[in-house]
């Protein structure tokens, strides 16, 4: 009798993951640059599924960006994709079990019971756009449905903390004159540098300690591309969580160290549900 398998999809809007789980571990992994319209992505993904799927998967679960609800892809700003039952398309295609949800709750919940292994915890992805999670009690928490969408907290001038995330690729281009990423700003450092890195500790700061004072979690996990940059600029953002922040300071701020966290997310909760 052969072993469980979920294929777990990571669906982002710079790339497309595809990867093969078995007992909580990605056993085979795919990875494809996203397509830049709705019919492509859609192709490309069932192209990636059908090369994975054999008799032993018992389900396929995604990560997506939001916003989302029951399986139906809403609006989300990095995607060409509106309005579209994922759930439903993918069930009618390969007759599996599915399960589709916001990809900043799949890494919460992947951080939840095989990373950080916290009961309440806050999870914020740094990438295309800005994602969260929220673990309350060891349980996802959604609200009516939608809970989670911690990148629209406004900040700053009625912008959410996704807008002011993006906008340091502007920062970043006016200062160094071309596109790059905040660890290679990081690691050259000077003076720009750090208007870049004090730009990005207060807002994320301001959003994160905005949510220490509602939610009171053991932890906030941050996660991204970003985790790159290391103890440069976690340490600012922990300073300014805790100027924020009106409790005391029992929160802590970290980096995931999961790899691939969203398709494992993704795999439990196809596990958990089948």
């Amino acid at each position: 009798m052969g072993v469980d398998k979920i294929i777990a999809i990571d669906l982002g809007g710079t790339n497309l993951r595809v990867s093969l789980v078995e007992k909580n571990c990605i056993v085979e992994y795919h990875k494809e640059k996203t397509p830049k319209t709705q019919n492509e992505i859609l192709e490309k993904m069932c192209e990636m599924i059908s090369s994975l799927m054999d008799k032993d998967v018992i389900g396929i679960g995604v990560s997506s960006p939001g916003p989302l609800q029951d399986g139906i892809i809403k609006n989300p700003p990095n995607l060409p994709i509106r309005n579209f039952d994922l759930k439903k398309y993918l069930v009618k295609r390969f007759k599996i079990h599915v399960e589709v949800e916001n990809d900043a709750n799949c890494v919460a919940l992947a951080e939840a019971r095989m990373g950080v292994r916290k009961r309440n915890i806050i999870v914020i992805t740094l990438g295309t756009g800005v994602g969260g999670g929220v673990i309350m009690n060891n349980e996802l928490y959604l609200g009516q449905g939608y809970g989670g969408e911690l990148g629209h907290i406004v900040l700053h001038n009625g912008k959410d903390l996704e807008t002011l995330w993006q906008e340091k690729a502007k920062l970043i281009k006016k200062y160094f004159k071309k596109d790059m990423y905040v660890s290679e700003v990081l690691k050259k450092g000077g003076p720009n540098a750090k208007i870049i890195l004090d730009y990005l500790a207060t807002y994320i700061g301001q959003g994160v300690g905005s949510l220490v004072n509602v939610f009171d979690p053991e932890l906030v996990v941050l996660t991204g591309g970003v985790r790159e940059c290391g103890s440069k600029l976690l340490k600012p953002i922990q300073q300014k969580v805790y100027e924020y922040s009106k409790l005391p300071r029992k929160t802590k701020i970290v980096w995931s160290r999961l790899d691939h966290p969203g398709s494992l997310g993704a795999s439990l909760l196809v596990r958990n549900r089948n």
